[in-house]
C-alpha cells in the first residue's frame, strides 16, 4: 500500500487495526497504542516500527475503537490481515503485489 500511495495520489487507504492476538499476543495493546496517537504521521510511524519488529509505547487513551473493528471484522467474516474491501464491495484477502492491487482496485 505504502508503494502506491508514494506513487499515486488518486487512491487512499484507510487502516482499521485488527489484531489477530491468537497469533501475535502484544498486537492487542499494539493497536490500541497506534489509534490512540492523534497524528496521522505519528500513526503510520508506531505502525511502520511495528513492522519493523521495534518497540512501542503502551496505549495512552481509553478507547474501544480496536474492539469495535474486531467485532466489524467478524461481521463480515474477516479472519486474517491484510483484507482490503473496495468501493464496491469486493473483498482480498493476503499480501500482493503493488501492481496487482492496481489492477484489483482500477477494475470496477
Amino acid at each position: 500500500m505504502k508503494k502506491i500511495v508514494d506513487k499515486r495520489d488518486d487512491i487512499v487507504f484507510y487502516l482499521k487495526m485488527f489484531p489477530i492476538v491468537q497469533i501475535h499476543p502484544q498486537a492487542y495493546d499494539k493497536s490500541k497504542t497506534i489509534v490512540c496517537e492523534e497524528s496521522n504521521e505519528k500513526a503510520i510511524k508506531l505502525l511502520e516500527d511495528v513492522y519493523a519488529k521495534k518497540e512501542i509505547p503502551k496505549p495512552t487513551c481509553n478507547t474501544t475503537v480496536v474492539d469495535d473493528n474486531i467485532a466489524l471484522a467478524k461481521r463480515l467474516g474477516i479472519n486474517g490481515t491484510p483484507t482490503l474491501i473496495f468501493g464496491d464491495g469486493r473483498m482480498k484477502s493476503g499480501a500482493m503485489k503493488a501492481e496487482e492491487l492496481i489492477r484489483l482496485i482500477e477494475k470496477r
